[in-house]
């Protein structure tokens, strides 16, 4: 089943039968042991609307006050593209290390304030000449560590900026409109197949710029691992999201305008569509 959410509204769709309600607590909502079953149960209690709801594609992100993290170099793609960023600073061979690390790469994305939802515009910065999204399943994960949905996640990214020097990782990532996710989470009755496919298109004036698809099987990390790093020293009272990483990457010499369309579609979870602007 998929959730959507628009307002404090949440919308149910149930293998074509939709349903909504008005959710109080969203982080509440989601955060719970076996949330399949739990959304299965109280379908009884929820409003059966038509598919309406479904026309166009403006979501909220489907999130309440939760944190987002990202792991970083879990596919061999990813790692390439990082790599060839920090050589001028001298920094490559740390991407090529943490490939093969026991440890992953690791770090806070963004809180729900610079997450946007589908159809809504994601940033690129000023002070940034070198720009890309990069598209992830997102893992919805409550507070004890179990994985209970998945999402379409957009770690929007500032190469130059990282490439100068690794420290700098955290201007790269985290900024106003940093991240999108949607357009719904997908919360399936088991763990999501291994064949399950990432998609990303990017539009300039109607012109395809790039277009790429992958199997999510080409991840070198288990999500499980990931979580567990993840869960070692901090505590997430209200769930926390996880994008897991990227293996479509734009060439390199490529980047993100003002105007840009981007479309990441998942496999069983749908299409996050975004355009591209800038902080005045």
């Amino acid at each position: 089943m998929k959730v959507y959410k628009k307002g404090t509204t949440a919308f149910l769709d149930n293998d074509g039968y939709y349903y909504k309600k008005v959710i109080t607590d969203w982080a509440d909502f989601l955060n719970r042991d076996g949330l399949y079953n739990a959304l299965q149960e109280e379908i009884a209690d929820w409003e059966q609307v038509d598919g309406a709801f479904l026309n166009g594609n403006r979501f909220d992100p489907p999130m309440g006050n939760h944190e987002i993290w990202a792991a970083g170099v879990t596919y061999e793609r990813s790692k390439s593209a990082r790599m060839d960023e920090a050589k001028a600073s001298g920094g490559s061979f740390f991407y090529d290390m943490v490939y093969d690390a026991e440890r992953p790469e690791l770090f806070f994305k963004a809180t729900a304030q610079r997450c946007v939802g589908s159809g809504d515009e994601v940033y690129i910065r000023k002070d940034s000449t070198w720009n890309v999204p990069e598209p992830e399943l997102t893992l919805l994960i409550n507070s004890n560590g179990s994985i209970e949905g998945y999402t379409i996640g957009n770690d929007m990214s500032s190469r130059s900026i990282e490439g100068e020097n690794p420290l700098y990782l955290p201007q790269a990532k985290v900024y106003e409109k940093c991240a999108a996710l949607g357009p719904c989470i997908y919360v399936p009755k088991g763990p999501i197949p291994t064949t399950t496919r990432i998609y990303i298109i990017i539009e300039r004036d109607g012109k395809t710029m790039f277009k790429e698809d992958v199997a999510i099987s080409k991840i070198k990390r288990d999500f499980g691992e990931l979580v567990s790093f993840l869960f070692r020293e901090c505590d997430f009272p209200q769930g926390v999201f996880l994008m897991t990483g990227t293996c479509l990457v734009p060439p390199d010499d490529f980047t993100l305008e003002v105007g840009d369309k981007i479309s990441i579609a998942i496999d069983g979870i749908g299409k996050l569509a975004n355009h591209v602007g800038r902080k005045e």
